[in-house]
């Protein structure tokens, strides 16, 4: 029996494409040097594809995919796929939630430890020979006791937050409706958190609904003692205010996983101690990323048994 065909949209890890032509006749769009015209040819074949959130499904690509049923994500971010517009064309969207909520959650504390330590600078500082020189580096910051804000506290943010509690951090949370069941005071007014806190960190989804919520007001709010770590995505900060007031010194220090226009990085902040910089690596774990695309595999093979 001939295997069912399966679009690829865009570049995977080698594990999830080797497992998906365990099960599928993969074929590659990304691969293919007439993207437009292979689509035009041989778009009726496909009743599934995969995407991830890097290479995104936009409404122009959904009007392309005609027979596509279902679409399987690598990612739990939204952002880049419009969801709406495929389901409106009657199309499933599915992503990997969940798996990844740990290893996400760590990343966040990582940075936090380190900006708030001055980790990066400080092995700087012994590789340099500095401290061999008999220089003394400058005492850093300290977590137990001090408030930390997490703006957005949905699946990883609700893990953040358990992990931070061991740490002896009192933590407090913004969003835009009060969660009944969560433990923690919550804060209508972000700013108003930013001036409480000596960390806020940003745990929510991208997308125009949070783009610039972390404003320079926010920031400043913050102050030259805090510290700002982002997970979430580049979209949800005032990049150049960022830039500018970890410059200044107007804002303490910083852990920064996500970018507006990744993979580029604003040049200046290569040049700063009080950042610590990450390559988009929340999830980024030999076990997650299997589990993130055993789920991708999963999704195809539940919708496929039940259709």
């Amino acid at each position: 029996m001939p295997m069912q065909p399966l679009l690829v949209l865009g570049p995977l890890m080698p594990y999830l494409l080797e497992e998906l032509e365990k099960r599928y006749a993969v074929e590659k769009l990304y691969e293919e040097k007439d993207a437009l015209g292979f689509l035009e040819k041989n778009a009726s074949r496909f009743r599934a594809a995969v995407t991830s959130t890097f290479t995104g499904l936009k409404a122009d690509m959904i009007d392309l995919l005609t027979a596509v049923e279902i679409v399987s994500s690598f990612g739990v971010g939204t952002d880049s796929l419009d969801v709406a517009y495929a389901e409106k064309k009657g199309i499933k969207v599915a992503n990997t939630p969940d798996v990844l909520n740990e290893d996400t959650a760590n990343m966040a504390i990582v940075l936090l430890l380190a900006a708030t330590r001055d980790l990066v600078a400080n092995d700087r500082f012994v590789r340099s020979g500095r401290w061999a020189r008999g220089e003394n580096a400058p005492l850093a910051l300290g977590i137990e006791g001090k408030k930390v804000g997490l703006v957005g506290l949905g699946r990883i943010g609700s893990v953040i937050a358990r992990k931070l509690e061991a740490f002896g951090c009192d933590v407090v949370y913004h969003t835009r409706n009060r969660k009944p069941d969560a433990p923690y005071t919550h804060y209508d007014d972000l700013v108003a958190m930013a001036r409480d806190c000596a960390a806020l960190i940003a745990i929510l989804p991208g997308g125009a609904a949070t783009q610039g919520i972390i404003s320079r007001e926010v920031l400043q709010a913050l102050g030259p003692e805090g510290t700002f770590v982002n997970i979430a995505r580049g979209t949800v900060v005032d990049e150049a205010a960022l830039v500018e007031l970890l410059q200044s010194g107007e804002l303490g220090r910083a852990g920064i996983d996500v970018f507006v226009d990744e993979p580029n990085v604003p040049e200046v902040l290569f040049k700063l101690d009080n950042v610590v910089l990450q390559p988009h690596m929340g999830s980024a774990t030999v076990e997650t990323r299997k589990a993130m695309a055993d789920r991708v595999v999963s999704n195809l093979e539940k919708y496929f048994a039940a259709n």
